[in-house]
């Protein structure tokens, strides 16, 4: 139920008429002094306790979360061309991504429309109309011409005063949320480029595999050639060729499924990079001698201002609090000041004389007097929201912590796992050469260069494994950092 009142309403003599343009010209003025309250509660990020270091007890300080800075192009530490032109080119086409700046633009422009309801509404109208009044109608006047014509061209003005606050409110959380869809987008960003990051290096893994797979299939394919023709001279028996057999028929099954994994590897950095699988490609190589990253850490409280994803969820907040302000406001009045003027006449001729002329201005009031307890269940509604969006931006953070300490202890694991590795293999590759040494004198048999053979390959499959999980836990410890390999205070 609304109520209007506009006592600045035409036909009045000239001195009254100018009192009330002056009168209501004040009202105008004075609309921008009454938008000055605000319901929506003072607004504070979600405060979380930061321990001072990384795996250390000691002081605890209060942190809140900061604008994300833009990530820099980490993958470079790398040194590999191809990579940078991977990641270049996933930049440009990643569909993902293309996407996600689609939606950038859709929430600002939102926050854009959102912004101009706190301006006044300008509209104009102009309309011709013919009629003819029915000349039985009740009470009509007989002689009365029942054809008429209706000539009307005007400018309409209508400004909805923010005495509450619930259109700057709505502008706050729209605009929140656009910054949360330009960090969501910084996520989705950093994501990807650890993506393709990580599926390369796992390319460039799987090909030394294979290389390696088929240069032992190779040798055990000539082994069993050996041992088919000592099998002739008697020197060998029928189970030293089964076990021949065997042991090629098991690397060839490992390598068909390398060669398969490879595909795949493949057909995922396509697919980021916004290539057709069908004509992408890349070189295979032989080596893998790509070196974990080395970012520099900083402490819990500074990874709040590097990751965008946990940016998103603050400014998240920040709209869910505005909003709370949003619904708040609908208890009470809404304001408005409305303002019409034009021409109109029964005729075209001389349609814009001075005669002809007309206007209004006047405040108009609106108040929701019943509404079933909806006003009530949507406040609370905002609030149980703001709640949602402060337990995931706590959680985002938490989250962060615990990957970047997941990060720091692979890294220390591996690191000790690599040099066991490198050892172990240093030891199976001279026991296979003293192995392929006795059985060349005559003093060992087929069964010992199999198994040293073996053995030496799992070594070595494991070095491959181990460095490449290095790299790989590199690339996700950046990632959880927020993608810059030198922002921050570096760990003591």
């Amino acid at each position: 139920m609304s109520a209007t009142h506009s006592p600045c309403a035409a036909p009045a003599p000239p001195a009254t008429r100018a009192s009330a343009v002056i009168r209501c010209a004040g009202l105008f003025a004075g609309a921008a002094l009454l938008g000055a309250c605000s319901l929506a509660p003072t607004y504070e990020p979600p405060r979380m306790t930061a321990a001072a270091a990384y795996q250390e007890t000691g002081a605890w300080v209060e942190v809140h979360a900061a604008p994300s800075a833009p990530p820099g192009a980490w993958w470079e530490s790398f040194r590999d061309t191809q990579l940078n032109q991977l990641e270049v080119q996933a930049q440009d086409a990643n569909q993902n991504l293309l996407a996600a700046a689609a939606r950038l633009m859709q929430a600002r422009d939102i926050a854009r429309a959102q912004n101009a309801e706190l301006f006044p509404q300008v509209s104009a109208d102009a309309s011709h109309q013919n009629g003819r009044i029915s000349s039985n109608k009740p009470l009509f006047p007989p002689g009365i011409n029942t054809s008429y014509q209706d000539n009307t061209v005007g400018l309409n003005i209508n400004y909805e005063i923010d005495l509450w606050g619930a259109l700057r409110n709505a502008s706050t959380a729209a605009a929140a949320l656009a910054q949360a869809s330009a960090d969501d987008l910084a996520a989705l960003r950093l994501s990807t480029q650890a993506e393709l990051a990580t599926d390369y290096f796992n390319l460039q893994a799987t090909d030394v595999q294979i290389d390696l797979l088929q240069h032992v299939t190779g040798n055990w394919r000539e082994n069993k050639q050996l041992t088919e023709k000592m099998m002739e001279q008697g020197f060998a028996t029928e189970s030293d060729i089964d076990l021949a057999q065997l042991s090629l028929q098991n690397t060839s099954a490992q390598l068909f499924a390398l060669q398969g994994q490879r595909k795949q590897l493949e057909h995922a950095i396509a697919l980021i990079v916004g290539a057709n699988p069908d004509n992408f490609a890349l070189p295979a190589t032989r080596t893998f001698d790509a070196q974990p990253l080395q970012p520099e850490i900083g402490l819990p409280s500074t990874l709040l201002e590097r990751r965008p994803d946990i940016a998103s969820a603050e400014r998240a907040v920040m709209a869910a609090n505005a909003q709370i302000g949003v619904a708040r406001a609908a208890f009470f009045p809404v304001f408005s000041l409305n303002a019409a003027a034009g021409y109109e006449s029964k005729s075209a001729a001389g349609w814009l004389n001075a005669p002809n002329r007309f206007w209004s201005v006047g405040p108009a009031l609106g108040l929701n007097l019943f509404n079933g307890g909806q006003l009530q269940a949507l406040s609370d509604l905002a609030r149980a929201q703001w709640e949602e969006s402060a337990a995931r931006y706590r959680n985002t953070v938490l989250t962060a912590w615990r990957e970047v300490e997941d990060g720091l202890s692979s890294q220390h694991a591996l690191n000790l796992a690599l040099g066991s590795a490198r050892q172990a293999m240093s030891a199976a590759q001279a026991a296979q050469q003293q192995a392929q040494y006795r059985y060349a004198g005559g003093l060992g048999n087929q069964i010992e260069v199999l198994q040293s053979e073996r053995i030496t390959l799992s070594a070595n499959t494991a070095q491959i494994e181990l460095q490449r999980q290095n790299v790989i836990n590199s690339i996700g410890l950046v990632k959880a950092l927020g993608g810059d390999m030198t922002q921050g205070t570096p760990a003591r």
